[in-house]
């Protein structure tokens, strides 16, 4: 039973008794009772959507950047857009299809004989080797002449 105080008088006790009979949910706690209490009001809601909008597109183009290169870049790009989900809708429907385009590609490629996931693996191996190679030589490093003085 709450302590009453000389005040309020029985206040506090009828406050307290009625937030116990309540339905209402608790207020959650930890980060995202922080984010509930800083959407609460316009100002922190639109502030909050610009931060999340610019550090979310940041790693989207971070990731994207990095697709091509040997690398998590995909991984970067979904972690950007789980970031971005957070606060816009289009981003959770854009997570939401990669995801579901992802479990297809792996689904199948379950599905199929060890003479195409070798060709797969095969082919992918290339093109990361292709993408170095060009990606080095355009750093002034050519390695098949590297490789030719070894020879």
């Amino acid at each position: 039973m709450p302590i009453q105080n000389s005040d309020t008088g029985d206040a506090d006790v009828i406050k307290g008794d009625a937030a116990d009979r309540s339905d209402m949910p608790e207020r959650r706690g930890g980060i995202h009772g922080w984010l509930d209490g800083v959407r609460s009001t316009r100002t922190g809601a639109l502030t909050l959507k610009i931060v999340i909008g610019v550090i979310g597109s940041a790693i989207v183009v971070g990731g994207l950047i990095m697709v091509p290169f040997p690398g998590p870049g995909w991984l970067v790009v979904f972690a950007g857009l789980a970031v971005l989900a957070t606060e816009f809708h289009a981003a959770r429907k854009v997570l939401e299809f990669g995801k579901r385009m992802l479990h297809a590609w792996t689904e199948w490629y379950k599905r199929q004989g060890w003479t195409v996931r070798i060709l797969v693996l095969i082919v992918t191996l290339v093109v990361a080797g292709v993408i170095v190679y060009f990606g080095l030589r355009t750093l002034g490093v050519d390695l098949i002449e590297i490789a030719q003085r070894y020879i």
